[in-house]
């Protein structure tokens, strides 16, 4: 077997990112619209906690541009993760299907609700849950009883499963949502990579039960720290916004409150922020695009590597680039990392897988080695919407 081309690789990133744009991140935030005179303002009002016109205008923006009727803005993506799996219904003793080629917020929020992450497979055309695997396995493994679907194995519940859009990619949700109602099964979706990103034309978030978007200081769109529950029912969205809010009973003075709650509320001064960068996303995703169009140029014809596109079914956000080495060439990955980054090149691995972690090393899982060999092949490459070309 013949080397990789190490050299011929960080070659192709000179046509992309010049050496005036190095050191390159992997992601970094974009500040060019109204973010200096909106949190001014915000600043001016003084009304910097959740209650604000900005909080209000956010969440407002994020439902105009998703299409999902009601947005509820909270402090971070785990935030709204955690969230998702209390109004769904997970409780103690409750397993919950979660990739483990995902970030540690998803099973970490699973863990909240004291349930047990279940470790499930994804598939290369996606790098997300692969519905006909997932299909499989739960019919060899899973019983439908009349509260829900129990593993045969553990004789626990499994309440929920959480698809990741990964790096922005859609998973196959139609497929899963057959899966899901097959196996009376609650979906929600981990958005939180993927906001401006399609399945079959329609927005991510769309097709579970409910969903979570991050706008982390790496996200297309950054509020700084900040998150959303995106949801189509409105019983779900006033609970949402309920517990979020540490359950206050709404009284002009006297202050109550009926369950126990949460104080995830998003601060209008991150709200703000999130304004500006909302006016902004079309343009981002257009520069986005244009980046990955290149990064597609500058690859094509080298040897053992591939840049990893969009899926047929979606129209991706490309919110964090990604390689795949061919899987014979996956013992040079660290190779390539290391001379990458010497080159001011930002690169990195994806995430550890989940069930490798040492907390859920003991936690249920399926055949997983789809990821594995995933997780060997995928480099992540600089994404920041400074380096992509507007359309314009």
């Amino acid at each position: 077997m013949s080397a990789l081309d190490i050299n011929a690789i960080v070659e192709a990133f000179d046509a992309v990112i010049p050496e005036d744009k190095r050191p390159a991140a992997l992601h970094e935030p974009f500040f060019s619209g109204n973010e200096w005179v909106y949190v001014k303002e915000c600043l001016d009002s003084t009304w910097v906690s959740y209650v604000g016109k900005y909080v209000d205008m956010f969440e407002k923006m994020l439902s105009e541009f998703t299409g999902v009727r009601l947005s509820i803005a909270v402090v971070n993506g785990t935030a709204a993760l955690h969230m998702c799996m209390k109004l769904m219904g997970v409780k103690h003793g409750d397993e919950v299907l979660v990739p483990t080629l995902t970030f540690v917020a998803t099973a970490n929020a699973v863990s909240y609700c004291g349930a047990i992450p279940h470790f499930i497979d994804s598939e290369e055309r996606t790098l997300g849950v692969d519905p006909e695997k997932l299909h499989s396995y739960l019919r060899k493994n899973a019983k439908i009883r009349k509260d829900g679907c129990y593993n045969h194995l553990t004789g626990r519940r499994i309440k929920a499963v959480v698809p990741v859009h990964v790096f922005g990619h859609p998973v196959d949700m139609e497929h899963l949502v057959d899966v899901c109602h097959e196996f009376r099964i609650a979906l929600i979706e981990d958005a939180a990579e993927s906001i401006g990103s399609y399945y079959k034309n329609r927005h991510t978030g769309h097709w579970g039960d409910i969903a979570a978007l991050s706008f982390n200081g790496n996200k297309t769109i950054t509020t700084g720290g900040g998150g959303a529950i995106l949801t189509n029912n409105d019983e779900i969205g006033r609970q949402a916004r309920h517990l979020t809010t540490t359950a206050r009973i709404q009284h002009r003075w006297i202050i109550e409150h009926d369950v126990i709650g949460y104080n995830y509320r998003l601060p209008g001064l991150n709200a703000a922020l999130g304004c500006a960068q909302m006016e902004q996303l079309p343009t981002f995703l257009e520069r986005k695009r244009s980046l990955a169009k290149k990064y597609k140029r500058a690859f094509e014809g080298i040897e053992g590597v591939t840049f990893f596109t969009e899926p047929r079914f979606a129209k991706t956000n490309y919110w964090l680039n990604a390689l795949l080495l061919d899987e014979k060439y996956s013992v040079y990955r660290d190779a390539l990392l290391e001379a990458t980054n010497n080159q001011g090149i930002m690169t990195r691995p994806a995430w550890e897988l989940m069930h490798r972690l040492p907390m859920y090393h003991d936690c249920p899982c399926m055949d997983v080695s789809v990821s594995e060999r995933l997780a060997r092949r995928i480099i992540n490459i600089p994404s920041s919407v400074s380096l992509g070309e507007s359309y314009v």
